[in-house]
């Protein structure tokens, strides 16, 4: 059950009932303050000029005709004519111990829609890299929230498989492989094959020469060619492929659309677009001309899909994505996760798009963009000596990082499980501390920071689930056996409670806007509250009898099954004990 849509309905059926206009405001939020109850409805004050009446008064009004039976325990009018919500005990016990008892946690499905999310898109001419981060664990995350309600998700991975540094680059793999180098071998470190080719490109002798002639033929489909071309991209691959493995996430090569997937269809997009009047030549150039976009003189957008050479761009291949994902795939919904320097490309692109019809009126095309990972310096995140850091080298230093840690603490781990909590922790760590900044920001990467048992990061939730682990096994009880009623009597009981039943309200939200930050927030305040109901009211203390100790076994292990499922959908992997 989603608590809140379910009280807004309530209050809005009686905001009709005393005579409100329909589209009147409904404003419903949670209660920030102890002693106001755990929500807070506030439409009376707005109600006041429409129905001429004091809020008080249609606050009064609305607490007589809002119909509830047992799920509040009391209503109250406050201040001007705010109304606070207080739950019932007893009722919110009986939704938390069905939610126990429910592999999904209470959680329906939504409305099943067929969702395209666009992320990832690694440039197959190099190593992934920090700026692929963020893209790659955003996009995840939001994919794996979409599919836990209940949509049909559709992972399209555009990588940059094409292009003019193709022909570059499959010359000075042809000549490797002519000299008996394997191909694997050649291509172990993608950044220096790069760089070792754009030397020759720049300073070889009728290298360059080669170089074009091969992205002639490549382009026309010169069988040679395209051997050497998808050599190329699978030995990429499949060093994307041990990146996403080592970063939990389900990007699989299944879910590959690279750019050359669009090869065949760009020139009938542009013909549509020029048919429909939406480009227009210009200095050889096919362009659109936006003027939704104009500037501050009246000058329109210049959007270009076809060069004066007759060559594509990047626009060309996005309109042609559209086509493929609205026409073949009947998506509903599209989701591109990229940096936000290409917001302005993505509106533009929108925009082409609706006026050809590649975008149907009830078809959603959302860019999500995001901020950049930056250093200490408040700079784009490099390496010491001002490289870029390749993501499998940033990964396995986060491991080192905390097995360091792991191997300070005490414990009776054996040397095997401190590897697979180490890596857990690691991997974990440096996810939560980019998934926990709001998706829009910038934010500052720092080890320290992200590897403490403390505060808001990965290894203080990991360890607050396996802290709560560790009381059913000092406990003896098995926690899936484990039946009994609650008895919700303490304050941090009932808070506890109350936020349990908020978890559908993260991901509703993460479904909606693609913002996995709320759900990080809410893990976060749902491991706050559980150490504060701890501390307390004991569980496994000497005089504490049956029930009460069985009912907050009950709350401590709902709380453990909802850390454990919005991690999961977080792609940061838990233990049992740590």
């Amino acid at each position: 059950m989603n608590l809140q849509t379910y009280l807004l309905a309530k209050f809005k059926a009686a905001l009709v009932a005393i005579g409100a206009p329909e589209d009147s405001p409904a404003p419903l939020s949670r209660s920030t303050r102890a002693g106001f109850g755990h929500y807070q409805f506030n439409g009376a004050m707005a109600l006041s000029k429409v129905l001429k009446q004091k809020p008080r008064d249609i606050a009064d009004k609305i607490v007589a005709a809002v119909e509830f039976t047992d799920e509040v325990e009391k209503l109250e009018v406050a201040g001007p004519g705010f109304i606070n919500i207080h739950l019932s005990p007893a009722w919110l016990a009986k939704q938390l111990k069905q939610a126990n008892a429910d592999e999904r946690l209470l959680i329906e499905a939504e409305s099943a829609q067929t969702v395209v999310v666009d992320y990832s898109s690694p440039n197959l001419a190099k190593e992934m890299h920090v700026g692929h981060l963020r893209t790659t664990i955003i996009g995840d995350a939001v994919v794996k929230t979409l599919e836990f309600l209940g949509h049909k998700v559709l992972r399209q991975n555009h990588m940059g498989d094409w292009g003019t540094q193709f022909g570059m680059l499959i010359t000075h793999l042809n000549d490797k492989l002519a000299a008996d180098s394997a191909a694997e071998t050649a291509l172990s470190d993608l950044e220096d094959f790069y760089r070792a080719a754009k030397v020759r490109f720049d300073d070889e002798d009728g290298f360059a020469d080669r170089a074009r002639e091969n992205v002639v033929k490549l382009q026309s489909g010169d069988p040679e060619c395209i051997v050497l071309w998808k050599t190329f991209v699978d030995v990429s691959i499949k060093h994307s492929e041990e990146v996403y493995k080592k970063l939990n996430v389900s990007l699989k090569r299944e879910h590959i659309m690279g750019e050359s997937a669009y090869n065949d269809d760009l020139a009938p997009t542009v013909a549509e677009l020029k048919q429909k009047g939406i480009v227009v030549e210009d200095q050889g150039a096919q362009v659109a001309f936006l003027q939704e976009l104009a500037d501050k003189e009246g000058n329109p957008a210049v959007y270009i899909v076809q060069k004066s050479g007759g060559g594509y761009l990047y626009a060309t291949t996005d309109l042609a994505a559209i086509r493929y994902r609205n026409n073949v795939l009947k998506a509903d919904r599209t989701l591109i996760l990229t940096d936000a320097r290409q917001a302005l490309h993505f509106k533009q692109t929108e925009i082409v798009a609706r006026k050809a019809g590649f975008i149907k009126p009830e078809q959603s095309y959302e860019h999500c963009p995001f901020g950049m990972m930056l250093g200490n310096d408040g700079k784009p995140f490099k390496t010491r000596t001002g490289g870029t850091v390749k993501l499998a080298e940033l990964l396995d230093e986060a491991v080192e990082r905390a097995a360091v840690l792991i191997n300070k603490r005490e414990s009776d781990l054996t040397a095997d499980e401190r590897e697979v909590i180490a890596n857990k922790v690691g991997i974990g760590a440096v996810k939560y501390a980019d998934l926990s900044k709001n998706r829009t920001t910038d934010y500052i990467f720092n080890w320290d920071t992200m590897l403490s048992f403390e505060g808001n990061t990965a290894p203080y939730l990991q360890y607050a689930y396996t802290r709560i682990q560790s009381i059913f096994r000092k406990a003896g009880v098995n926690a899936e056996a484990l039946q009994a009623d609650m008895q919700l009597q303490a304050e941090q009981e009932l808070v506890l409670a109350v936020k349990l039943l908020q978890y559908v309200e993260a991901i509703k939200q993460v479904s909606s806007d693609g913002t996995p930050h709320v759900l990080c927030t809410y893990i976060y305040e749902l491991a706050s509250f559980f150490m504060s109901f701890y501390e307390a009211c004991p569980i496994l203390k000497d005089g504490i009898d049956e029930p009460t100790k069985n009912s907050r076994l009950m709350l401590a292990q709902l709380t453990a099954k909802t850390l454990k499922s919005g991690l999961e959908l977080l792609g940061i992997e838990t233990m049992e004990k740590m």
